[in-house]
């Protein structure tokens, strides 16, 4: 996907209290700035293999940030982008870091109060354990529930734009 810049929203010559030359500096250096910069993340992107392709291959990116949170605190969540459309593994440090827009559907709680009692320093072990544990079935339902929602998404901004809305 290319992001465009988008024009500008305002006459900068009618603005009080500013120059245009500070605003149109700032539009164009600034924002213009960061659209051709996240252009160019996604072209570096679009060039790496960085989606899991095997449930194994899933696995053991999930129990590796797990692990290495041990002693540390937050959290690893299976994530669906809706901007992305794909699944996704992610550490939030805390309840409010996560993914803009996704929506986790598995969550692995690495904060030390959540093993500590059980598992004393061992936090790999409850990683394991964890990864025993966890309702597949119930997992599947919340992933496809997103799908479904994902879809209905698509097909409303499919027909509007067909639409002209």
């Amino acid at each position: 996907m290319t992001y465009a810049v988008k024009p500008l929203s305002c006459d900068p010559s009618r603005i009080r209290g500013m120059s245009e030359r500070m605003i149109v500096s700032h539009y164009e250096n600034n924002y213009g700035g960061a659209v051709k910069r996240l252009n160019l993340i996604d072209e570096k992107l679009a060039e790496l293999d960085y989606d899991f392709g095997t449930y194994d291959r899933w696995r053991a990116e999930f129990i590796a940030m797990g692990k290495a949170l041990g002693g540390g605190s937050g959290w690893v969540l299976l994530t669906w982008s809706p901007r992305d459309r794909k699944l996704t593994n992610q550490w939030a440090s805390d309840h409010c870091h996560t993914m803009a827009g996704g929506t986790p559907i598995l969550a692995l709680d690495m904060y030390e109060h959540s093993y500590h009692i059980d598992y004393g320093a061992k936090a790999a072990n409850y990683v394991d354990v964890f990864m025993a544990a966890i309702n597949w079935p119930a997992v599947q339902r919340a992933y496809e529930r997103l799908l479904k929602i994902d879809q209905l998404g698509q097909d409303y901004w499919d027909k509007r734009s067909t639409q002209g809305g």
